[in-house]
Parts: C-alpha cells; sequence; structure tokens
C-alpha cells in the first residue's frame, strides 16, 4: 500500500471513545511522566554532567519527535520550514532544548529535587508577567496578586520557612532555578507567534540541538559512553520530559472540546512528584516545601482564571 494511502487509513481511524475522556486519559498519562522528571533528573545527574545529559536525552527525544512526524506523513514539512525560516528554528532551537535545560539541569544539580521542581512550576506566572511587555497586555489586578502569592511561595520553599534568617541550600540553585522560568515563558511566546504546527516545530527544534549540544559538550564537558545507567537515565528524561509526553499532551490539548479541562491537570504533577522524590531519592519532604505549593499552584490557577463577561 502506498504510504499517502496508509497515512488517510490512519487519518480515518479514530477510536470510539468521547474525546474529552480521551484527552483526559492523555492529560493524566502525561502528567504521570512530567511527574516523574524531578527524580528521574536527580538519578541521571548521578552519572551524566548537565551537558552529557542534555546532549543524550536531546538525542532521544529528537529520534521520538521525527518517528511522530513520520507517521504523520509529515516529514517534508522539516525541510519546507527550516528552508523559509532558518533564523528562527536555529534560534529556538538554542533558547529550548540549549539554554533551557542547560540552565534547569544546573539547578537540579543544585537544589534538592522537591526545591527545584516547585519553584520551576512558577513558570506559568511568569509567563503572564512577561506577555504585558510583550504581547501588549494589560497588568490586572490579578496578575499583581498571583505574583505576590507564588514568588512568597518561593521564598518559603528555598528558605525551607525560615523568611527571618534567609537562608538558602543555595541561592545560585534557586536563582538558575527562577531564570528557567523566564526562559520557558520566553520560549512559549515566541512559540505562539508561530502558527505552525507544534509537533513539527519541535522536532526541528531538537534536531538542531543536537549539533549544538554536541558542541557544548566538547566545549565545557566530554563525550563518552555514559555506561548501562546513564544511558536508561538519558533514554528515559529523553522520552518522559522531552519527546513522547509532549507528544501526549499535544494530543490531549488538541482533543479536548475544551483546553481548560486538560490544561489544570498539570498543577497536579508538582504533588505527585513529591511522592516519588520520597520514595526513590528518600528525599524527606520539608513541610515549607508543602507550603510553598500551597502558596504557587492557587496562585498561578487563579492568574489563569476567565473573568465573568460583565467585567
Amino acid at each position: 500500500m502506498a504510504v499517502s494511502g496508509q497515512c488517510r487509513l490512519r487519518a480515518a481511524a479514530e477510536p470510539g471513545v468521547h474525546p474529552d475522556r480521551r484527552a483526559l486519559l492523555l492529560g493524566l498519562v502525561a502528567v504521570f511522566f512530567w511527574s516523574t522528571v524531578a527524580t528521574a533528573f536527580k538519578v541521571a545527574l548521578r552519572y551524566l554532567d548537565v551537558f552529557q545529559l542534555l546532549f543524550f536525552a536531546s538525542l532521544f527525544s529528537a529520534a521520538v519527535l521525527l518517528s511522530a512526524v513520520a507517521l504523520r506523513c509529515q516529514l517534508h514539512r522539516l525541510t519546507d520550514e527550516l528552508r523559509g525560516y532558518p533564523g528562527y528554528y536555529l534560534g529556538m532551537a538554542a533558547l529550548n532544548p540549549c539554554l533551557y535545560y542547560v540552565v534547569l539541569l544546573s539547578a537540579y544539580d543544585l537544589l534538592p529535587a522537591q526545591q527545584a521542581q516547585a519553584i520551576n512550576y512558577t513558570w506559568a506566572i511568569t509567563l503572564s508577567l512577561l506577555a504585558i511587555p510583550l504581547l501588549g497586555q494589560p497588568l490586572k489586578s490579578r496578575d499583581a496578586v498571583a505574583a505576590v502569592g507564588g514568588y512568597f511561595g518561593v521564598l518559603v520553599i528555598a528558605t525551607r520557612g525560615d523568611l527571618l534568617g534567609l537562608e538558602f541550600d543555595s541561592l545560585p540553585g534557586v536563582g538558575l532555578a527562577l531564570f528557567s522560568t523566564l526562559l520557558w515563558a520566553f520560549y512559549w511566546i515566541f512559540s505562539a507567534r508561530n502558527p505552525r504546527d507544534g509537533t513539527v516545530a519541535l522536532c526541528l527544534n531538537f534536531l538542531l540541538a543536537i549539533p549544538m549540544t554536541g558542541l557544548l559538550c566538547l566545549l565545557f564537558s566530554e563525550l563518552r559512553w555514559p555506561g548501562w545507567p546513564g544511558f536508561g537515565a538519558a533514554v528515559y528524561v529523553g522520552l518522559f520530559e522531552m519527546g513522547l509526553t509532549f507528544l501526549l499532551w499535544s494530543t490531549a490539548l488538541r482533543t479536548a472540546t475544551r483546553v481548560a479541562l486538560v490544561g489544570n491537570l498539570i498543577f497536579l504533577a508538582p504533588f505527585l512528584s513529591l511522592v516519588f522524590i520520597q520514595l526513590i531519592l528518600h528525599e524527606a519532604i520539608h513541610p515549607a516545601t508543602l507550603v510553598g505549593l500551597c502558596l504557587i499552584i492557587p496562585a498561578a490557577l487563579f492568574q489563569q482564571m476567565q473573568r465573568p463577561a460583565t467585567q
């Protein structure tokens, strides 16, 4: 059978499941995988340094995304997009995965997993704040309230509740974790201005990032076989942080009749993540981490709430 015929058959084959039920299932699976990532980062960093982990994980993520593009019969779009917008895709690849994951993994290298992952979830607040100058959106009272609540939660977590002493496990680590949210917010704002297919764009990002991350490895580390434990950890990060989980999440968002039905599931991840951190990494979960998350997550949700139509 011709490839085009196979594509038509796949496109026509729709499971007899309500779209919202399918979207919720896909979204929950994605959230489950993302909730394991903080633990996976810390395990992987036992065997690989930041640059090695990023290089190998990018390879596996690119392979997954390339397979997805091939299954959708869109390989030709990769070359079309790259020829049409080479500067855009090179810049986006440098931003994510290269710079973003160098900063994020460095934060995980310096901080307890529970702190790094909790601080990272302020990206939703950062995104809304950046949209004010970059997208011309007005500053609303809910933005200010969410920022105060969210970043106060960061302070509680980073100081383990010692707000007066202001003693941090790693102040550079906290700074890097917060900087990673800024990079992630920039990435999604620039992505929002790109009307093209998200999977194709992300696949190009990771394909272009392979030589970039390889060069970073040569300059700041070394390219070597990481051993089976390191290899397995890099495969896991590449699949379940960067590649496969993105496909699950983006499919869930496209499938749902209402984006909010799936979108808010992401805020389950930091709490579930603490379970894996305690069970696998044996980090004792500090009460301040829970208090901080109980400030950050409601603040992010509050900021995303739609105003009543009468306002």
